[in-house]
């Protein structure tokens, strides 16, 4: 019988559950969609019992794939910022607001920027809709019924630990990106907590990546097949275990995520804020944090191309002809704002922008505008990530696009270095895994993981297109920054 451990991912678009063996190879893997919400304009929300449903569905799904195997143990890994109003009883009062609502972006205009400032130095979370501290704050000034009368508020990892434990508890990275947590102490933040007006009973325990949920109800174990004594381990967010599942937890290894979304990430040692306010800092374990800014605009950004163009085949026939446009699209810039954005300009009502419209440009020119901007954009965060913590030594990439032979490749010339890919794209799933072997002490430590991932290949930078590209993004920098002014 060999031995597996699984990897619980709850993303935006799908709950995942991944079985690996100890090397990070994947054995089994199930996976049910999540339906996104859209109420009202700026109004993003999930059901987040539709979400515990189908999280039971793939778990049962990967039990059964895996009933002939050892399974050491589950991890979790979650998407941030999520926000639930939540009973006594643990009973949903509301659908879960997810990172891209943005229902409090005129809240963000209004705070004084000092207050911001002060609040992002001890939280390390910008002050952004996506945080779930703004959404408290505009449920407040809204007078949001289910704010009222809710008991708890929890992100979509606690309302699914409690359904299961009936225990509230969160770990430290979910609980840092609530924008609620003090990010040197560890504890909730009482500045945060009076402007948001919630207090301390109403939010979980904080406690760290390796704590071993105990008390699991015997009638799910049973309907969901649970295999006797496996433990589950609490985890992290989906940010930390990509870097961790991606073996990039050393200074100067950055990870790139990029699906619809993206990000751009490094683990350090301790806690470190971008004095511009670019850059997120979000804790990990008790002395490590991540720090690095998301995108709003990854894949998504190319999807809204495609509907655009209406172009009906597939994704990879559109991209034809893009890999034979020079650097810089034929003199066709474009700024990536389609979703509004994160880092590095924090602004919800940003939007994007082609630049340098001729009427020779065609189909091929904007697909490569498109996915050099993307890129781009990525570049100009990891600026922001060099003040703090230097230059890149080794930087790996997962996630949709990174399927995208020529987007790799741009990444690889305007960063002008080597991009390693990893040969799954489940990198937070094996994060998760990973961190639950950790915790029943079946491997010695998180750095052992480099030892056990599975690597696909190595893309390398054509330095000629570095040096061009170093132009083309000295004229996106000052256009990326003209934008801003109209938002």
């Amino acid at each position: 019988m060999s031995e597996v451990v699984i990897g619980l991912d709850l993303g935006t678009t799908s709950a995942k559950a991944v079985a690996f063996d100890l090397k990070g190879n994947v054995i089994e893997e199930s996976e049910q969609l999540i339906e996104t919400l859209y109420p009202k304009e700026s109004y993003v929300e999930q059901d987040p019992n539709a979400i515990v449903h189908s999280t039971q569905q793939v778990l049962t799904d990967i039990f059964s794939k895996t009933k002939e195997n050892q399974v050491l143990s589950i991890g979790i890994s979650c998407a941030m910022h999520s926000l639930i109003c939540v009973d006594e009883e643990g009973k949903a009062l509301s659908n879960m607001l997810i990172w891209s609502d943005g229902r409090s972006s005129e809240l963000v205009k209004q705070l004084d920027p000092s207050l911001k400032k002060e609040i992002y130095t001890k939280t390390g979370t910008p002050i952004h809709p996506m945080s779930p501290l703004l959404k408290l704050l505009w449920m407040k000034e809204q007078d949001y019924e289910p704010y009222h009368k809710a008991n708890y508020f929890m992100s979509m990892k606690e309302y699914l630990l409690y359904q299961w434990f009936e225990k509230r508890v969160i770990d430290y990275s979910m609980a840092s990106a609530t924008g609620l947590m003090n990010v040197k102490s560890l504890d909730w933040e009482e500045q945060a907590l009076e402007l948001a007006g919630v207090n301390r009973s109403q939010l979980s325990q904080i406690v760290g990546p390796t704590e071993v949920m105990e008390g699991l109800k015997p009638e799910l174990a049973d309907q969901l097949g649970w295999p006797d004594g496996t433990p589950l381990v609490i985890g992290a967010a989906d940010g930390q275990l990509a870097n961790l599942g991606d073996g990039a937890i050393k200074p100067g290894e950055v990870a790139v995520t990029v699906g619809t979304s993206g990000a751009i990430r490094q683990l350090i040692a301790g806690q470190k804020v971008n004095d511009n306010q670019e850059t997120f800092s979000y804790a990990f374990t008790a002395d490590s944090s991540i720090i690095g800014g998301p995108t709003n605009n990854g894949g998504i950004a190319l999807q809204w191309l495609k509907d655009l163009l209406e172009y009906e085949g597939s994704h990879d026939t559109f991209l034809e002809g893009a890999e034979d446009v020079p650097v810089g699209a034929d003199g066709l810039l474009f700024v990536p704002y389609v979703n509004g954005e994160r880092a590095p300009v924090w602004n919800q009502q940003a939007r994007g922008n082609f630049y340098g419209l001729s009427v020779t440009h065609r189909r091929p020119q904007l697909v490569r505008a498109v996915l050099e901007g993307i890129a781009l954009n990525l570049y100009q965060i990891g600026q922001s990530l060099e003040e703090i913590a230097g230059a890149p030594t080794s930087i790996s990439v997962n996630g949709g696009l990174s399927k995208s032979p020529l987007w790799v490749q741009i990444l690889a010339d305007i960063f002008g270095q080597e991009i390693q890919l990893s040969d799954t794209h489940h990198g937070a799933a094996w994060g998760a895994g990973w961190t639950s072997l950790v915790a029943i002490g079946k491997v010695d430590s998180f750095e052992a993981i480099k030892e056990n991932i599975p690597i696909d290949h190595v893309v390398k930078p054509n330095m000629d297109n570095h040096r061009a590209y170093q132009e083309v993004f000295s004229r996106y920098q000052k256009l990326a920054k003209d934008v801003e002014k109209y938002f």
